[in-house]
């Protein structure tokens, strides 16, 4: 069983999955490869020289398995709840996890199916989003959102930044307490 099953391998998705894996959560990511990101050519993630989309995706995702998240590519058909642990089903194999964070991009489609609350979006070709806290906790225990597909913008910097704070608040909920990751320059 996973502590944290992370949908969608984008910005928010990777940044999510780097945060609890280096955490020491045990962190699959699906990624059925449909960001939006891969279509990008971005200038403004800080940090970054100018980067096309697909390599920005593919630097995320090495970093969340360089601290031991596992990535499966493929799509999420379905999520059920079994009493305190969520199976999610792919095409190929089902997974359980403890926690779940949506980072679907403009996608509503799997968290609807889900029962999570919806609600209409507030940035440009974002039609509908999942509602959440100002921690990015839905409606269902355990059940998280980030990125666009919460109601943030969709640039590559603010989505991944989301991600790194969601992922901070299941951390803290698994831990029982406040975790800071911070390491020093030795």
């Amino acid at each position: 069983m996973y502590d944290v099953a992370i949908i969608g391998g984008g910005p928010a998705g990777a940044s999510a999955a780097l945060f609890t894996s280096k955490a020491n959560k045990k962190t699959i990511l699906f990624d059925h490869g449909k960001s939006i990101t891969s279509k990008a050519w971005v200038e403004n993630h800080y940090g970054v020289d100018s980067i096309k989309g697909p390599e920005l995706l593919k630097k995320g995702q090495e970093q969340a398995e360089k601290f031991g998240t596992e990535i499966v590519n493929d799509e999420v058909m379905e999520i059920k709840d079994s009493g305190g642990v969520y199976t999610l089903t792919t095409s190929e194999s089902s997974f359980n996890a403890e926690h779940i964070i949506f980072a679907t991009g403009m996608s509503v489609k799997l968290a609807d199916q889900f029962g999570l609350s919806i609600k209409d979006g507030i940035e440009p070709r974002v039609s509908k989003i999942i509602e959440t806290d100002a921690n990015g906790h839905t409606d269902m225990p355990k059940v998280w959102a980030a990125g666009t597909v919460a109601g943030v913008s969709v640039h590559t910097i603010i989505t991944s930044g989301d991600g790194a704070k969601v992922a901070i608040h299941v951390v803290s909920e698994l831990n029982g307490k406040r975790y800071v990751d911070h390491d020093i320059l030795t």
